[in-house]
């Protein structure tokens, strides 16, 4: 029995001798702690540009000219000739009121008138036969100067006859409703056959023009000196207004120039107000629309362009991680020159370093990176000018 024993016990120290063997053998090899793993990270080669400076703002489109259309005199609205949407020139009949009562009124200033002028010649006439009496001493010094009164009151009853034809006819052709500026019909308010007085507040619709039209913006007060400067410029400053952001993904509406800037900073905002002029004929730009305008304030020289991502903030200076020859970071403190959502500008590399431009969360000065190439489509992004 204790043969046995030994022999089961000599045969699982064996066993177990013979695991633990092969344990060793197939088991990874630990690596030293001291060995660096490279940080995968994406890199830049920074080159001298001209770059250009661009300031940037939220915008809202403006009619030129905007007006509601009312009538001038009451009346029954008879017909409407234009459409909702239609384009109309200046001077187009857009809508007729009920003129009956108005001709009406300006037959009887015309006969009036006629009256008027008959009853004068005839006071016209014994005021001659008076003058000659009264040279002969056939009536008296006063019938004579009675006559030339009712002589002088007759031409004073023709000459108000005469106001209130003209008078009249003012007030039929205000029957006629005629655009003043040339744009884009809006909804109609009111139908035909409904009466229309002067005090309606809502109107007719609204005549709008859209080519050209106009886009107001803000900018901080600090911009001022900026945008004096591109007003007193002779060729005017380019505009561009931007569905979206602005960026490589904004949708470009229109190209315009800086027509104006508003005589005082809102005290509120700590803002001025600009304005642009734009011309519109594919009408891209609509009146109320919300846009990005971004405005060219000047070129920088032989600058140092990187994508905003590239510069670091630190505690208290901006740094960039630069590629050293054996495949290790260093930081290096650069300032910033100018900088917005789509490049900065800084000082403090050369032209031709290699830059971090993807990875540095991960990184430590002296660390060991390996350079991923970047798809061709973040290379294009990357070096796209910022403006289209």
């Amino acid at each position: 029995m204790r043969r046995k024993t030994l022999t089961v016990t000599a045969v699982v120290l064996v066993i177990a001798c013979a695991a633990i063997a092969g344990w060793k053998l197939t088991r990874p090899a630990i690596l030293p702690k001291h060995a660096a793993v490279a940080v995968p990270v994406k890199v830049i080669t920074v080159s001298l540009e001209d770059v250009p400076r661009f300031v940037t703002g939220i915008g809202s489109v403006l009619s030129l000219q905007s007006v509601v259309i009312r009538p001038q005199v009451d009346g029954v609205l008879t017909r409407v000739l234009v459409k909702e949407g239609q384009q109309v020139k200046a001077g187009d009949l857009l809508a007729t009121l009920d003129d009956r009562s108005i001709r009406a009124a300006l037959e009887q200033a015309r006969a009036q008138l006629a009256q008027s002028k008959a009853q004068l010649d005839v006071a016209q006439l014994d005021l001659k036969r008076y003058r000659q009496l009264t040279q002969e001493n056939g009536i008296s010094r006063q019938t004579f100067d009675q006559q030339q009164a009712l002589v002088r009151q007759l031409e004073a009853t023709a000459k108000g006859n005469e106001a209130s034809i003209n008078a009249s006819q003012v007030q039929l052709s205000y029957t006629q409703i005629r655009s003043p500026v040339t744009g884009r019909v809006g909804i109609r308010n009111v139908d035909e056959g409904n009466f229309l007085r002067v005090s309606d507040a809502a109107g007719l619709f609204s005549v709008t023009q859209i080519d050209p039209i106009a886009v107001e913006f803000s900018l901080p007060q600090q911009m001022l000196p900026t945008l004096q400067g591109l007003i007193a410029e002779r060729n005017a400053a380019t505009v561009k207004a931007y569905q979206g952001d602005g960026a490589a993904n904004g949708l470009l509406l229109g190209e315009g120039t800086l027509s104006l800037i508003d005589n005082q900073v809102s005290a509120g905002t700590g803002t001025i107000r600009a304005k642009a002029q734009f011309k519109n004929p594919g009408e891209q730009l609509w009146p109320g629309q919300l846009v990005t305008v971004k405005i060219q304030t000047g070129i920088e020289l032989n600058s140092l362009k990187v994508p905003p991502q590239v510069v670091q903030r630190g505690v208290d200076l901006h740094f960039v991680y630069r590629l050293t020859a054996d495949n290790k970071v260093e930081v290096v403190p650069v300032k910033v020159l100018y900088q917005d959502s789509e490049q900065t500008l800084i000082s403090g590399p050369r032209a031709g370093d290699l830059l971090v431009s993807d990875g540095q969360s991960r990184l430590r000065p002296g660390a060991t990176v390996e350079v991923i190439t970047a798809p061709a489509a973040d290379v294009a992004s990357a070096q796209a000018e910022p403006a289209r």
